[in-house]
């Protein structure tokens, strides 16, 4: 009897070790990727950029870690590449030596852009992976793969005081120890993706989630969910770019102050994103996508007229409540249409990517024009966008 269950087993067992190991490699990418912003004060400084050149920056590697993401999903769907990810992250590497060697705008467009294209080949296939070892414990499992991710962002704004501010832009290129690290784990995951691929071409995997809305229903629910997307990734994009710049210039503070201001917003975006996905499991994934994104309203629109003390409290619950939206959101499209978890993944974080890159040229533009205490005035009325998640349909009654 025994055996006879080993490719059951792997299909359905949640699969901690491997999940445990794709939030670790999350976090060891985005801490990478996370080095970007963070070294924007030292970069515009030292070459005289403007706002709209460090806007251009981030939307030349949100383009490349966007743009290849559907696709990418879409051909892994059909064709798993199990190694994919360590492939992946020697493109992050090789962007990453590039970018501590950089001394013109555009051959920092081109490391950036490299260490994109990484992040675009790895975020949508470990996603699947994710899901693969999940067990059905969706919500859970790409709420522990956020988790890494997450974290890892919120450490490179605390690196960038500790290690790039003294030592200088060189100093970003001791951060490919993180990418070695990430690729020989990455490599390990793959062998054990392998066998889950043989496994599940002996005995399909079945979808647990029944389709039973019309094709425009979907169409229509998916466009919903690329807007909360947006207002999402729209007002990060304001936080993670330019949060340094306004404390350094309404509240006068050094850059390491701002730095760890930063830090600390980001590390509550690592704390609240546990949460969205396992309550998701057990309430709905709806209503944490109402809370998630809606709730962040009154304490977003309260931040552009706090003192520095407050501003230190509200981005607390700003980075919780708003990083909880994106595991629901995500295994919400995945339950909408199933059998298609490479590509959903590929299109919604290719499509955050895009919008936190688009997002923060447009608000570069806007910073030079007028001030960075304007932008930030408008981006706090984003958060009201959640209110079209009254339009979603309940996806939860229709499970077996």
């Amino acid at each position: 009897m025994t055996e006879q269950n080993p490719s059951k087993a792997i299909i359905e067992k949640t699969v901690f070790p491997i999940l445990f190991a794709l939030s670790f490699s999350h976090l060891l990418n985005d801490t990478i990727q996370s080095l970007i912003p963070a070294i924007y004060p030292i970069i515009k400084t030292n070459y005289r950029l403007s706002f709209s050149q460090i806007g251009l920056i981030t939307l030349t590697f949100q383009l490349a870690a966007s743009l290849l993401q559907p696709f990418v999903g879409l051909y892994t769907d059909k064709k798993p590449q199990p190694y994919s990810l360590a492939v992946g992250m020697g493109f992050t590497l090789i962007g990453l030596i590039t970018l501590s060697q950089s001394t013109h705008f555009y051959t920092m467009l081109i490391s950036v852009a490299l260490i994109g294209v990484g992040s675009s080949i790895f975020h949508p296939e470990a996603s699947r992976m994710a899901h693969a070892a999940s067990g059905g414990k969706r919500g859970l499992a790409q709420s522990v793969f956020q988790l890494g991710g997450n974290a890892g962002s919120s450490l490179g704004p605390l690196l960038a005081a500790w290690i790039i501010v003294p030592y200088g832009q060189f100093s970003v290129v001791w951060f490919s120890i993180i990418a070695l690290l990430a690729i020989v784990i990455l490599s390990y995951v793959g062998n054990w993706y392998k066998g889950f691929v043989v496994a599940r071409s002996k005995k399909a995997a079945v979808a647990s989630v029944v389709n039973q809305f019309s094709r425009n229903k979907i169409v229509f629910s998916v466009v919903i969910l690329l807007l909360l997307i947006f207002s999402k990734y729209f007002y990060m994009a304001s936080l993670t770019s330019y949060f340094t710049f306004y404390l350094i210039n309404k509240f006068d503070v050094s850059v390491q102050t701002s730095q760890i201001y930063l830090f600390v917003f980001l590390f509550s975006v690592a704390a609240g994103t546990l949460l969205g996905g396992p309550i998701g499991d057990k309430i709905g994934r709806k209503y944490v996508i109402w809370a998630s994104i809606l709730g962040t309203a009154p304490f977003a629109l309260l931040l552009p007229h706090a003192n520095l003390f407050w501003v230190g409290v509200l981005i607390v619950p700003i980075g919780m409540i708003l990083a909880s939206a994106f595991s629901a959101i995500l295994v919400y499209a995945q339950e909408l249409i199933p059998g298609k978890v490479g590509l959903v993944a590929g299109l919604f974080f290719g499509f955050a990517f895009g919008m936190g890159g688009i997002g923060s040229a447009l608000l570069g533009k806007l910073a030079d024009s007028t001030s960075i205490e304007y932008v930030f005035n408008i981006c706090a009325f984003l958060p009201l966008i959640g209110l079209l998640t009254g339009f979603l349909p309940n996806i939860e009654t229709k499970k077996k």
